[in-house]
């Protein structure tokens, strides 16, 4: 699981790329545009992934900024969101290689942003978690894309792996 993980932290910063890549062809409107996502706009749904990573990554790591509300805007221009978004890709993949087979069976305990009670689980399926969650958003992210008219992206792991992640193969 840990090579698998590890794979997916690559996978995640690569299609983040691809799609921060056509977020940056935009014009603002297009960008603020609520095209009938969970969170709206590209604009807000993107900001939702970087806050929810952030809320991870605190729970797992103990360390850096956890949001307390998942609709928050933490960055309202899309270069700093962009540099926001890369600088936590490369800490997840920092993190992620420093994770062990214990510590992936291990049990940490937190407490959801939406409800006031404590969770204890293993590690693993939350950080399974982490990148479904990106994952599930993402596609979100692709159909406000096409949405506005914009080619469709190929964010598929198969493709991510026939290229950039051959060294997963």
């Amino acid at each position: 699981m840990l090579r698998h993980y590890r794979m997916f932290a690559a996978y995640n910063r690569w299609a983040n790329a691809q799609v921060y890549a056509v977020a940056a062809e935009l014009s603002d409107a297009e960008f603020r545009s609520d095209r009938g996502a969970f969170f709206g706009s590209l604009h807000r749904t993107l900001n939702h992934l970087l806050v929810a990573d952030r809320i991870w990554m605190k729970r797992f790591t103990g360390t850096g900024d956890a949001p307390s509300t998942l609709d928050v805007v933490l960055y309202e221009e899309l270069d700093a969101l962009a540099a926001a978004r890369k600088a936590e890709d490369e800490r997840i993949i920092a993190w992620t290689g420093t994770l062990d087979d214990a510590s992936l069976a291990a049990n940490f305990t937190y407490s959801p942003v939406t409800q006031p009670i404590e969770i204890t689980q293993p590690l693993s399926p939350a950080l399974a978690h982490l990148f479904n969650h990106q994952t599930h958003h993402r596609g979100q992210c692709h159909m406000t894309l096409t949405a506005l008219g914009k080619p469709s992206l190929q964010l598929d792991l198969i493709y991510f792996l026939r290229g950039e992640g051959r060294e997963w193969m």
